[in-house]
């Protein structure tokens, strides 16, 4: 529904820079989280719901969200994982026939705090130029001075652990029990995409638990192993690091993805640094190093691997590069079957450039078996 009289809200950022607004619907209240910015066009509802981007308030660069409502396919977890949205101009009508929910009554479902009629184009050259920051969503417009005391208590991003708040509490199965392949996947954060990516390609997939050992993912006997995306620093998932090392140490089959791509770099020794403001999109430019060709992909990372510590590492070297700041966007393992990328082949939303990276996995399997 469209509201005649809209309660008045604002965002606070941490170095006191405030931007106004109007609150969706008729809430109330205040979210914390780092404050980041999606340039997607599309795809909100997946990118609200994706566990990579736990604790963060979303700005969307998009003009209008919400006018192609809510699908319940379309849902990368069990709910919304961003911490509040903030938003342009929000689109409390939709016109897609097979929505099955208004985005004004997804986001009230899942009791999120949005915010539109904010100045989102400057507020996202402010972030690109001082960076990422956390922040304040709020509609108690006249205590600025008690969201900045309740704000200074928000621990930065920099070395905060949030794997463990998204992932499964127990293993569980996807996909067909008789397919061709067997996958043991981490969850530190999975998509749903990237499991029906595996199962689509005859794989069963067993997800374990953020804190599994190698020894209880072998019990499984699986012919690879998958480290996933997810949110936070992977610097304090030391757990996740030593089941790494240890896959590599057997030679299992093993393919990360951003998060998973930052975990074996630290098994290798290679380090992993936080980002100005991060690549969050589905228009982002690769160049794949091993085939010259290149590739528009989805990406939402915050953090990144060492350039430097890479090319310094005889035992890996880089296959994809980002064209627009050369961040490293995959490596492989020389003597190891072992790959990663940081950005998305799954993607949803976004481009399937990047797709034939799970056939490539697929391959390292067969190859392995034969």
């Amino acid at each position: 529904m469209k509201y005649n009289v809209r309660k008045k809200a604002i965002l606070l950022l941490e170095d006191g820079t405030i931007f106004h607004g109007k609150v969706v619907g008729n809430q109330e209240g205040t979210s914390f989280g780092e404050v980041c910015f999606n340039t997607g066009m599309t795809g909100y509802q997946e990118i609200f719901t994706d566990p990579s981007y736990y604790g963060q308030l979303m700005i969307t660069t998009n003009a209008h969200i919400g006018n192609y409502g809510t699908f319940s396919e379309e849902i990368e977890s069990d709910n919304i994982k961003i911490a509040g949205l903030i938003c342009k101009n929000f689109s409390y009508n939709y016109s897609r026939v097979k929505s099955d929910l208004s985005l004004e009554e997804f986001l009230k479902k899942y009791n999120l705090l949005a915010i539109s009629d904010v100045d989102t184009r400057a507020l996202v050259s402010y972030i690109r130029k001082n960076g990422a920051m956390n922040a304040a969503i709020s509609t108690k417009v006249d205590d600025i001075e008690g969201l900045k005391k309740e704000l200074a208590l928000i621990p930065d991003m920099a070395g905060l652990e949030l794997a463990s708040k998204v992932s499964t509490k127990e293993p569980y199965f996807f996909g067909d029990e008789n397919a061709k392949y067997k996958i043991a996947a981490l969850d530190i954060g999975i998509k749903t995409n990237i499991l029906r990516n595996l199962a689509k390609r005859d794989c069963s997939i067993k997800v374990f638990p953020y804190n599994a050992t190698y020894e209880q993912m072998s019990e499984f006997n699986p012919d690879g192993y998958f480290l996933s995306n997810g949110p936070g620093d992977p610097e304090p998932l030391t757990e996740a690091i030593q089941l790494a090392k240890k896959i590599i140490e057997e030679d299992k089959p093993l393919f990360g993805i951003c998060l998973g791509h930052q975990i074996i770099a630290l098994a290798n020794g290679i380090s992993t640094y936080k980002m100005h403001h991060g690549h969050r999109g589905i228009n982002h430019p690769i160049k794949n190093l091993l085939t010259g060709r290149g590739e528009i992909t989805s990406q939402n990372h915050g953090f990144a691997v060492s350039r430097e510590n890479l090319e310094n590492n005889k035992e890996v070297e880089i296959t994809h590069t980002h064209l627009n700041d050369h961040t490293v966007a995959g490596l492989r393992m020389k003597n190891k079957n072992c790959f990663s990328v940081q950005y998305h082949p799954e993607a949803s939303p976004g481009p399937h450039d990047a797709s034939y990276l799970f056939d490539d996995f697929i391959q390292n399997i067969e190859k392995t078996k034969s």
